[in-house]
């Protein structure tokens, strides 16, 4: 079913680029039309899709069992593009703030032979694109306006965390005293949580009828999935086996305001933070390994460990907690993908 649903979710991807590709708002020379092809080939087709498909697994769970007809179908994989859509338009334009050299194992966009800084329009383009397929698919539901709000209140809460993340971590000043548990949290929520794990959900739930201003505690269980997902995120950053993980973390050298350091800062001794101090937001190795080699010492292996039981007790007691059982399978469906996981 799983290979199924994805061939399907592709092909409804074609559909779009199609219609992207004939908008009648712009008359599309040749080699326009093959730009933005390629573009979008590029950007929008590449990733894991992992967001876009939850939109079709949550609409499905929230049916309960009933078939979908073709056109929910073809709906929910259109919502779930709408969100690749604005992962591409978010990374294409991060790749460039942080002068990014690779992205899903390929040189970043604005690193392509004769992109360079056109990838900027590109990525303004992303983020209206998402705008003409809602018209286009979605003007005539009744939660077509809701669904509008709901884009674009979560571009907005993911630009604001952007906006905290690069101004905590200004390349100039580094200052570790700066960073702590609140800074952190807040960052992931705006930056990552809202658009990854919120919503997918509120997209199926929109499709299905629902009210979102209903169901506030969902909203919240999902950015706490979300603050969960992010640490792991920056544990596999220094532990995983990069083979496994698909990367080389950097999150050292990148001076981010990482899980780990926050947590390194609350457990070290005078003389362990003066050694963090001296070492972290270095690129050279021998640095970077000193902040490894402290990190074991503290066992932040442990802690983190510590706070993956804890944190799936706590999420799994309230979604266990909920009134629908069909919310709870959405719930739990998403949870069961990130715990424990690797990569």
């Amino acid at each position: 079913m799983e290979a199924d649903l994805k061939s399907t979710f592709l092909n409804v991807y074609s559909v779009l680029k199609s219609d992207l590709l004939h908008d009648p708002s712009f008359e599309f020379t040749d080699e326009s039309r093959l730009w933005v092809e390629r573009m979008l080939d590029y950007n929008v087709r590449g990733g894991k899709l992992n967001r876009g498909l939850s939109v079709v697994d949550s609409f499905k769970l929230l049916k309960e069992g009933k078939d979908l007809t073709e056109q929910e179908v073809f709906l929910s994989c259109a919502l779930g593009w709408c969100i690749e859509w604005l992962q591409a338009y978010f990374l294409v334009l991060d790749d460039i703030m942080d002068n990014s050299v690779t992205r899903r194992g390929q040189p970043c966009w604005f690193r392509v032979p004769q992109v360079g800084m056109v990838a900027i329009n590109d990525g303004i383009l992303l983020r209206n694109h998402i705008h003409r397929i809602l018209k286009k698919h979605f003007r005539g539901m009744p939660y077509y306006v809701d669904l509008v709000d709901l884009f674009n209140e979560v571009e907005l809460q993911t630009a604001c965390g952007q906006m905290i993340d690069l101004i905590t971590t200004f390349e100039g000043e580094k200052d570790l005293s700066k960073y702590s548990l609140s800074i952190h949290r807040r960052i992931v929520q705006y930056k990552t949580a809202y658009y990854s794990f919120y919503l997918p959900v509120a997209c199926a739930l929109l499709m299905a009828g629902e009210n979102l201003e209903n169901h506030i505690d969902v909203k919240n269980v999902l950015v706490d999935m979300g603050i969960y997902f992010q640490v792991q995120d920056d544990y596999l950053d220094c532990f995983a086996d990069p083979e496994t993980l698909g990367k080389i973390g950097t999150d050292i050298e990148d001076f981010k305001c990482s899980w780990l350091v926050v947590k390194a800062l609350e457990r070290c001794s005078e003389e362990q933070t003066k050694i963090l101090y001296e070492n972290y937001g270095k690129a050279d190795p021998s640095n970077v390994a000193k902040v490894k080699d402290l990190y074991k010492e503290l066992d932040l292996e442990g802690v983190f460990m510590e706070y993956e039981s804890k944190s799936y007790e706590k999420l799994m007691g309230v979604i266990e907690g909920h009134k629908s059982t069909a919310i709870q399978a959405v719930l739990k469906s998403f949870l069961a993908k990130i715990y424990k996981r690797q990569k």
